[in-house]
């Protein structure tokens, strides 16, 4: 951010005057461009975790983290933020405060970013593709989250079986196997699920629908088991040998 201030400084500047005086030199548009540039390349690693910033600044924020230096704590909670800004949004969580309001439909949001982020279901803007097939998303964690199809990277691990998953969601899922926790119910008749899809197919019952339709014959089915089934009447399939 401190970048892009200093070069739309520099731009009104150059507008006006048709260079930059830095002390008793003037420099060109072309020279001001250049030692931007060489500054934007420029690199400050952390000494104890090695990871690097463009901006001197930044990485003096993050070296409280392993200093502990000037921290800024949540009184309500103990939590420390390097940032004070950072504590400002942490403090929303306490106080329920959202002052990021979308213009399009009502939805208030604690964090700018994530009014954003929201702003483009409206938009339909894609902004994350992903570089390997070329797929676009909404969102930054959802792009990360699908590049690991490529990767074959599955972080969240279940630690009583050792299974890993590429989503904390699947992962969260799988253990209710080991809990025995039905955490999705029906509000009509009560029977519980372990989950979430169980319980929309279930809802199925109460509400009639009949989401799968075969193009071939119109004909419609609650159960995706049942549509499957339905379709080898199509296709001829037989699966099972004997």
């Amino acid at each position: 951010m401190e970048d892009n201030e200093e070069r739309e400084e520099l731009s009104e500047a150059e507008e006006k005057h048709h260079h930059v005086k830095t002390g008793e030199k003037s420099l060109s548009r072309s020279q001001t461009e250049s030692k931007l540039k060489r500054r934007a390349k420029k690199s400050f690693t952390c000494p104890q975790c090695g990871k690097s910033y463009t901006l001197k600044g930044s990485l003096r924020d993050h070296m409280k983290i392993h200093t502990g230096e000037n921290l800024h704590t949540c009184d309500q909670c103990g939590k420390s933020y390097t940032l004070k800004g950072s504590l400002n949004n942490h403090m929303r969580i306490h106080t329920g405060e959202k002052p990021h309001t979308c213009d399009q439909c009502g939805i208030s949001f604690r964090i700018k970013g994530r009014l954003n982020e929201h702003m483009t279901i409206h938009t339909g803007e894609r902004p994350h593709t992903c570089d390997q097939c070329g797929k676009s998303f909404t969102l930054k964690g959802s792009l990360n989250n699908h590049m690991r199809i490529h990767t074959g990277e599955k972080p969240h691990k279940c630690d009583q079986c050792g299974i890993s998953f590429t989503l904390k969601g699947s992962l969260n899922e799988h253990m209710t196997i080991h809990t025995g926790e039905k955490p999705h119910t029906c509000d009509q008749c009560g029977i519980s699920f372990r989950m979430k899809g169980s319980l929309k197919e279930h809802m199925t019952i109460h509400t009639g629908e009949r989401p799968h339709t075969c193009d071939q014959c119109g004909k419609s089915f609650r159960k995706a088991c049942s549509f499957k089934r339905h379709m080898r009447c199509h296709s001829g399939e037989r699966p099972f040998t004997c």
